[in-house]
This record gives C-alpha cells, sequence and structure tokens, in this order.
C-alpha cells in the first residue's frame, strides 16, 4: 500500500500524465541513518538541496530546528536547473554559485559549489550516477565517510533526523528540542493523519493544480486545496491552539510551512491558485508568522531563491516584483496582525469553491 504523506501513488502513472495530469515520480534510495551500514555520527553526513524545492525545504527546517546546523553539512544548488544548450541538457540541478539571478541582479549568496563528494560535482546527477543512478532529485541526504546517498525522500529525511538528533550532533538542549513526532500513539496517529491530508491535498496538490495541463484536474485541485485550507483555519480557530495537534510544533506543522509561505508570493500566481491568500485565512495567518518566528526557520527559508525558481522557469522567465500590499514578503512574516486588517476568511467558501 502506497504511502501517500510520503508520495505519490504511482498507478497508470503514464496514462495519467499523458492526460495531462501532474504525477511526481518515486524516489528511489530509501536507506536510513541507523541501519548499520549508516550509524548516527556527528559530522558524518551532508545535504544536497535547492532552497526553492519545498520537498527540501521541509528537510533544511528540521536540521535548523532540531539544532543540527553545525553537526550536518550542506550544500545548496541554484534555484534554476539546466537549459538545453547545457552539455548535460535541460532540468538538472546544478552547483553554480557564480550565476546571476534575475530576480535580484546579483548571485546568491547562499548557493554553493559541491563539497561532500570529493569529486566536485557540477550537478546533482552526477551524484546519482556515481551509485549507477538516473535520478536527479534533491534533497539528497549523503554519508560523506561511505562515500554513498542514504536517502532522497525528504519526508523520511525529516522523521531520522528527528529521531537521531541527540546521536547526530545537535546544538541545542533536550529541554529546547522540539520533538516532531512525539512518542504518544494518540499524537503519532493525529499527525499521520494530518501528514496524508496536507500531502494530498496542499503539498502536492500545489502542483497538480500548478502543472497540470488538463483544465479539469487543475480544478480539482484546486477546490481540494482551498476545501482543506478553509478546514485547517477551523482546526486552529476552534480552540485557539498554536499549532496543528495543540501547543506544541510538531512533523505536521514543519510539512504544512513550506508551501504556505510560498503561496502568497509565489503559488497564488505561478501555480494559479488565486482563490485567496493565507492572509485571508486569520488563524492560518498567525500561526504562519508563528513559525516563521521559531528559532532556525527564517534561515532554512529564501524568498528570493523560490521567486527565481519558480518563475524563471516559467515561458518568458519574468519574476514579478510584488506584492508589496500590505507589504512585502517575507517581512510580511513578521506581522501577525496583519490578517485582522485585512482577513476575510467568513466570505470563502469552505466546501464548494
Amino acid at each position: 500500500m502506497t504511502d501517500h504523506s510520503k508520495q505519490e501513488d504511482q498507478a497508470h502513472a503514464s496514462e495519467r500524465r499523458a492526460r495531462g495530469e501532474f504525477v511526481r515520480g518515486v524516489s528511489g534510495f530509501r536507506h536510513a541513518i541507523g541501519d548499520p551500514e549508516f550509524p548516527a555520527e556527528p559530522g558524518r553526513y551532508h545535504l544536497f538541496v535547492a532552497l526553492n524545492c519545498p520537498w527540501c525545504h521541509r528537510v533544511t527546517l528540521a536540521r535548523n530546528i532540531l539544532g543540527l546546523r553545525d553537526s550536518i553539512s550542506m550544500d545548496v544548488a541554484f534555484p534554476n536547473r539546466t537549459t538545453e544548450d547545457d552539455p548535460e541538457g535541460p532540468n538538472n540541478w546544478q552547483f553554480a554559485p557564480e550565476l546571476v539571478a534575475s530576480a535580484t541582479g546579483a548571485t546568491l549568496p547562499e548557493c554553493t559549489l559541491e563539497t561532500a563528494t570529493g569529486q566536485g560535482f557540477r550537478l546533482v546527477r552526477e551524484i546519482y550516477r556515481a551509485e549507477g543512478s538516473e535520478e536527479r532529485s534533491v534533497p539528497i541526504l549523503y554519508d560523506k565517510i561511505a562515500g554513498r546517498i542514504v536517502n532522497n525522500e525528504s519526508a523520511e529525511i525529516i522523521r531520522m533526523l528527528n529521531g537521531n538528533a541527540a546521536l547526530l550532533g545537535r546544538s541545542c538542549n533536550e529541554a529546547n528540542r522540539p520533538n516532531l513526532y512525539p512518542d504518544d500513539p494518540a499524537i503519532r496517529a493525529e499527525i499521520d493523519e494530518l501528514n496524508v491530508q496536507i500531502y494530498v491535498a496542499i503539498n502536492n496538490g500545489a502542483y497538480k493544480a500548478g502543472f497540470s495541463s488538463d483544465q479539469n484536474v487543475y480544478a480539482a485541485s484546486f477546490g481540494t486545496y482551498f476545501k482543506t485550507l478553509a478546514q485547517l483555519e477551523d482546526r486552529l480557530a476552534s480552540d485557539g491552539r498554536p499549532f496543528l495537534t495543540g501547543d506544541r510544533f510538531t512533523e505536521a506543522d514543519l510539512r504544512l510551512f513550506p508551501t504556505l509561505y510560498r503561496h502568497d508570493p509565489v503559488y497564488y500566481l505561478r501555480m494559479k491558485l488565486n482563490g485567496a491568500k493565507i492572509l485571508d485565512y486569520p488563524h492560518l495567518w498567525r500561526w504562519l508568522c508563528r513559525i516563521h518566528d521559531l528559532p532556525g526557520v527564517a534561515k532554512s527559508s529564501s524568498l528570493d531563491h523560490c521567486r527565481q525558481g519558480y518563475f524563471g522557469r516559467s515561458w518568458n522567465g519574468v519574476i514579478p516584483a510584488g506584492p508589496f500590499v500590505p507589504m512585502t514578503y517575507p517581512k510580511a512574516y513578521g506581522h501577525p496582525e496583519l490578517a485582522v486588517q485585512h482577513g476575510t476568511s467568513s466570505v470563502i467558501p469552505k466546501t464548494n469553491v
């Protein structure tokens, strides 16, 4: 049975793509930290990410929130992939810190060369090829000592970072470390249920809407996306809880954040999700601001990379300059009170968008 909180059902994938549906592929490397060949040790592991990618965003959030920034090294790809004129062809993530982003008119300081393999690879694809694979996705969790890919499924990476944080050398003490997946079976069941809902309707749903070429597929994804936003708004509003499962930040919050972080400044236009902004859902907006204010979260995120990566792959590559009302992003995420001034969630349909 497919775990829909991790990946998409691949049944009849070719036929579905032919009909215009966006169908996400399956990650092929599924080892775990703690396996005999991959012991949990400080300084051993490395991440390859792209900051515009929401699946990578999950992983950078976990790394920073769990206090693993100093013990797990990281390389960052340029947000635009290679084009047709590249010797290796198009659509390859590339380590190219020298490239200038059209969104900013400058290089992006977060971008790096590839530093973990000892080979100085230019493309993520080459890291896979070294292991006989033709995959080309990020994120990648890499073992620098073994010289091997451990895992490239973001949902599994964040779970194993959380479970092994102490052995991996976290910098925060136990009292201050959030447990993204608490031991309480009831809380775990709630998180698991939320993960499925969030992945299908929100995380992957945004891509279903934005990258499908069939109008009916788009309309169904659009409706489910906004129906689920309304349900999550009601969940937070029901008792004023700060996080999705109650008083503590968990994996469910972490997995929802990257999509909602991108919605107003990027997905509203690029993914054709223009039904409403997160600013129009007061409780979700304040939730978004609350999480953005947590230690390590802002440093895990970059809207410059998001704008460049998403709009830079649009038909003409032009990056929209806004929004600037009520203020620019990500500055707006420091102002939870904006939802009180601009919120209109009471008029947003909750079932038939």
